[in-house]
């Protein structure tokens, strides 16, 4: 289930990244604070930051409630579990199609954003201030209500490709799914 809500966030996150009045964003970078509340209203948060490229680059970098970093390109996934000392390579079912995303949002009204991805409909909402992707809610396939919220934006800012590069520690178990 962990990959699952992983794989929605990042497809949120990229459509994000593709709402019509934000879509020329070429990165972005944030800290976040993910609830997911499930039909039992039992919550769990997570935070961390999330650095994410148009060329499909993304890390998500969770700092509670453990340490795991979870690397994307296009359509293959390494999440690295240092706590467990793990290592766990995965082919997507499908590519993150960045220009699918570009041509999915829609503008509901000026700080806010619809798209729907593989069934899953996604608000997206921006700062009136400046136009920063502030949050994104979702109700994932599993019926749990995910909320997304972002602090510290950058877009458009520098981020080098060596961030996204995983090399695996000579300690760790390789888990290949």
């Amino acid at each position: 289930m962990f990959y699952k809500l992983i794989i929605a966030s990042t497809l949120f996150c990229l459509s994000c990244i593709a709402s019509n009045d934000i879509r020329d964003l070429d990165s972005f970078k944030a800290s976040f604070s993910q609830v997911i509340t499930s039909n039992s209203q039992n919550k769990i948060e997570y935070t961390g930051e999330v650095f994410i490229k148009k060329s499909g680059k993304i890390l998500w970098k969770y700092k509670t409630p453990v340490v795991k970093n979870v690397y994307i390109n296009n359509d293959f996934a390494i999440v690295d579990e240092p706590e467990l000392e793990q290592a766990i390579y995965t082919q997507l079912e499908s590519e993150i199609n960045i220009i699918k995303l570009l041509n999915g949002s829609k503008k509901v009204n000026d700080n806010s954003y619809t798209t729907n991805i593989e069934d899953v409909d996604y608000l997206i909402k921006t700062s009136k201030d400046d136009d920063k992707i502030s949050y994104i809610k979702y109700k994932d396939k599993l019926e749990n209500n995910v909320e997304i919220k972002f602090s510290n934006v950058v877009q458009n800012g520098d981020i080098s490709d060596a961030i996204f590069k995983f090399t695996v520690p000579d300690n760790y178990d390789v888990i290949r799914k």
